[in-house]
């Protein structure tokens, strides 16, 4: 059986990937302070609780990141001979579910709040021999619950598309969001002050929208990687430059009439097929050496690249046919 050889990353993408690694550990540090910080403060508040839900789900993310890098950087063996590389993609998926079920029992709560028209208070607390409205407390707390994520978010943004990291990605873009969360929040409790029954439910609705989009969004992302949709890029709005980038390459060969190259994600690298038609059969076991070599060297995300000689692009097509369920 033949097992791939251990990936391994050039010298400059692996320092930013371990920068990437320190910010999400950082993340983390920062969220479980967020989440101590919101939980004393929380009350009876619905946007409070939806709001300290949706920070517990933003650990998800870098969680997931961390936990399925370690076991991608495992080398394959004769039980995996493609290696663990789509860990990450596994984890992601697995937060992805989360984030959807959390966001959707969120809005049901927060529904079922406007239905029983419940009418939450917000009492006071006692702090350095003063009362004080607890409600100031809580958005002192939403407020810090918006500023760290969007710091570490911008600087997480650039990383996660230098080194293709879709989940990187995706957690930058929540925690560039998290002060939308802060707002509804502070609304819904600055509502109730104003002696609106309903603003807190509403806030909380909104929060939870807010989850089950990510939620979604993610969910199909995850899906569609797993299933070997065509490479995009890491905002997902283009196919990834790459496939005829590396098409090009091997073009330029003097002895390829044509090619077509098929490519699958597996996290931040590119694996698959590249079928050349030859303009004859001399040395042609060198040459497919010589073309391999090629592909898996013209850039650090393409990883293992087989290439196979065809006598047309037509016969790949059809034999692709005949080997459909359908024929």
């Amino acid at each position: 059986m033949r097992v791939r050889p251990l990936y391994r990353m050039p010298p400059h993408q692996e320092q930013q990937l371990q920068k990437a690694k320190r910010l999400e550990w950082i993340t983390i540090a920062f969220m479980v302070s967020i989440i101590v910080v919101m939980g004393l403060t929380m009350g009876s508040s619905q946007a409070m609780w939806a709001a300290w839900i949706e920070d517990c789900l933003s650990m998800i993310p870098p969680l997931a990141f961390l936990t399925g890098l370690h076991f991608r950087s495992k080398p394959p063996d004769d039980e995996f001979p493609y290696g663990y590389r789509r860990s990450v993609s596994i984890a992601y998926l697995c937060a992805a579910i989360t984030l959807t079920s959390f966001g959707a029992i969120i809005l049901y709560d927060s529904l079922m709040v406007l239905a029983k028209k419940a009418h939450p208070t917000i009492g006071t607390v006692s702090l350095f021999g003063s009362q004080i409205w607890l409600g100031w407390l809580m958005m002192a707390a939403l407020l810090y619950s918006a500023i760290p994520p969007v710091v570490l978010g911008r600087m997480k943004l650039p990383l996660s598309v230098e080194l293709h990291e879709k989940v990187i990605y995706t957690d930058a873009n929540m925690n560039n969001a998290d002060w939308l969360t802060a707002v509804a929040g502070i609304l819904g409790i600055a509502g109730i002050g104003i002696g609106w029954w309903w603003a807190d439910a509403v806030a909380a609705g909104i929060i939870s929208l807010d989850v089950l989009n990510d939620g979604l969004k993610n969910l199909k992302r995850s899906v569609t990687d797993l299933m070997d949709k065509k490479p995009t890029t890491v905002e997902r709005n283009k196919e990834d430059p790459l496939l005829n980038e590396l098409r090009t390459e091997l073009n330029r060969l003097d002895w390829v009439v044509d090619c077509k190259v098929r490519l699958r994600e597996e996290g931040d690298v590119l694996a698959g097929e590249a079928y050349v038609v030859p303009r004859d059969e001399n040395r042609l076991t060198e040459r497919l050496e010589q073309a391999t070599t090629i592909a898996n060297s013209y850039h650090w995300r393409i990883y293992d690249v087989i290439v196979t000689s065809i006598r047309s692009l037509e016969d790949q097509g059809n034999a692709k046919r005949k080997n459909s369920p359908t024929s």
